[in-house]
Parts: structure tokens; sequence; C-alpha cells
């Protein structure tokens, strides 16, 4: 049967239509997108934090009443107050050993041993490296001068993620506070999340779909970015108030180290060491190693309480999303990769293990 020109005209016309619409909606979410990027990260992060938040709210109804948003500033205002003292403490480290060093350069008052002689018979770096050595233990200041731009472009980068690691942690404040507008509005907000995926994915399988990605969430959140978290603030308190010097910086390579799933003890050990070294044994130094070493271990007692409520994500995972959310968005990425990371991690394996029938 051959098509009537007007059922081609029509074809046609219907065909061009669709085009069209796609083409609209396709610069609409694109506008879209661009005016909501900027917010991307800090709207991310307050998501999260609101569902790992929410059944701490939902326990806290019965006895202080049944208004969500009542509750949802209290546990705001609260874990604000508590994160403050430590975030303020670690800053004013981090601060001071910048300042620190940078006067000990400025007054000549660092001085570097001379190289071994056995420094000289490595080979292929032996000799550039013994003459390098030995020029900045006999005149640091014509090497420094030698290598002013680069000094200069390595300080410069590293004052830029200083800066940004002030910031992530203000913009941590701030999603914390949007957290709590979320969970002023809990419950219109989880009916939203199942009715998106049953959109997506069907009646059958929507309200399962949201299911699993608020488990993953809060199980990531809790079991890996909070653990970590809590021994940041436990070990990097210590350090603090016994005067190491960088304790801010020895404090985010805790959080680092804790979020990769990487022992604690690599960081404290070194740092006991060096105490016993230079104060000797005393009544404070050990109770000082004693606490920064049972810090350093308190996810040994927390892991199995908080990640064994919710789903197995792979450590794999957890560190890709890790060091690729600290490269794309800073501190906070270091938060948001892991999560963002294991729920898509999980989805794509439901996505694979729920075949249709034969």
């Amino acid at each position: 049967m051959v098509p009537s020109p007007l059922s081609e005209k029509a074809l046609s016309r219907g065909l061009l239509d669709v085009l069209i619409r796609a083409g609209l909606i396709t610069v609409l979410v694109l506008f879209c997108f661009e005016i909501f990027s900027p917010f991307r990260d800090l709207m991310l992060w307050s998501l999260i934090l609101a569902i790992t938040l929410y059944p701490l709210q939902q326990k806290l109804m019965g006895p202080l009443g049944q208004k969500e948003g009542r509750i949802a500033t209290l546990i705001v205002l609260v874990s604000v107050v508590i994160l403050m003292v430590p975030i303020y403490l670690l800053g004013t480290s981090i601060a001071d050993s910048v300042e620190s060093a940078m006067t000990i350069v400025q007054n000549e008052g660092f001085h570097i041993p001379p190289p071994n002689e056995s420094v000289a018979s490595w080979p292929l770096i032996g000799k550039p490296l013994s003459a390098f050595w030995l020029q900045a233990a006999t005149d640091l200041p014509g090497l420094t001068a030698k290598y002013i731009p680069q000094i200069k472009g390595v300080s410069l980068t590293l004052l830029g993620k200083l800066a940004g690691v002030g910031m992530g942690f203000l913009t941590f404040i701030f999603a914390l506070i949007i957290a709590g507008i979320f969970m002023a509005y809990g419950e219109a907000g989880s009916r939203a999340a199942v009715q998106i995926a049953e959109r997506i994915s069907g009646p059958e399988r929507g309200s399962k779909i949201a299911a699993l990605c608020t488990a993953t969430i809060r199980a990531v959140a809790l079991g890996v970015v909070g653990i970590a978290f809590i021994q940041m603030l436990l070990v990097g308190l210590g350090f603090v108030f016994k005067g190491v010097p960088g304790a801010g910086l020895l404090a985010l390579a805790v959080l680092l180290l804790g979020i990769m799933q990487l022992p604690v003890t690599l960081i404290t050990l070194p740092v006991i060491a060096y105490v016993f070294a230079t104060e000797g044994a005393s009544t404070a130094t050990i109770v000082f190693a004693v606490y920064v070493f049972v810090s350093g271990l308190v996810d040994n007692v927390l892991k199995p309480l908080l990640l064994g409520r919710g789903v197995d994500v792979p450590m794999p995972v957890v560190l890709i999303g890790a060091l690729g959310g600290m490269v794309t968005s800073g501190i906070i990425g270091l938060f948001i990769g892991p999560v963002v990371l294991a729920v898509g991690y999980q989805l794509f394996w439901q996505w694979v293990e729920d075949r249709p029938p034969a």
C-alpha cells in the first residue's frame, strides 16, 4: 500500500513538532542547570545531611512534640554549636602553622644539615641531589632566590588550598542550615522522593529505589564520612591542646585517611614518637599518647554500629568517590563524592540484577 501525500505530510509535521519540543526542553534544561550549578554542591550536601539526620528528628518528635520545624531548628542549632568550637580551633592551628613557617623562613632560622657522602653515590639522581642538598645547607637564601618563581607558585597554590578548606567548612555550616529547612518538611519531601522514583522507574519499583537510595546515603554518610569526621575532631583536638606543630593540617590528613579507609595510626604513631622525642616521657605525654592512639582506633568500634545498618558498598568505590570529589569540588567534595558514587553504584547493580522475566 502506497502512503498518500497527506499522510506523509502529517508524519513529517508530527516529527517536526517532536523535534521542536525536544529542542525547547533541552534549552530549558541547559538554562536551569546553568543557573543551578553554582549551588549544586551546597544543595547536594544539604540533602545528604537532611536524609542522614532525619531519623534523629523522628526519634525526638515524641518527647519534644510533633512540630517538625521546631525539632529541625533545635538539631541544627545544637550541631552548629558543637561543630564551631573544634573547627575554630583547627582553623586557628592551621593559620598559626603557616605563620610560624613563614616567620622561620624570613628570619633564616631554618637550617638544613649537609648531606651524607653516600648520597652522591646513588644511581642517576645521586650527584644532582647531593649538590642541591649541599647548596641548601650552605646557602639557603641564594637557593631560595634562584627558585623564587617556583616557590611563589607553590606558595600561592598552598594558600589557595587552605582558603578552599576554610570555605569548605563555611559551606558545611550553610549546608547544615539548609538541611534543617529540608527536615522541617521531611514527610512532604519523602513523599515527593517516592513520587519521582515511581515516575522514573514505575509504581512497582519506585518505592524500592527510593528506599535503596536513602539507605545508601545514610550508610555511607554515617559509616564512612561521619566516622572520619569524628576521628578528625578527636585526634585534632588532642594535637591542638598539646601544641603539636601543624595540628590543623595533620587533622585534615586524619580526615582524608579516614574517608579513604586507611589506618589513622599512619598519622598518630609518628606524632606520638615526635612528642616523646621532643618532650620526653612524662605524665602529660603518656596521657596524650594514650588519648591520641585510642582516638585513632575509634572507627573499629563505630563501624560495626553504623556501617552495618546500611547497605554494602565496596571500599574502592568510597575511595574513588573521596579522591574524585576532592579533586573536582575541594574539601566539600571529599564528603559528597563517596555518597554520590555509592548511590550510583547501588542503582547500577540494582538495574543489572533486576532482569525482566524470560
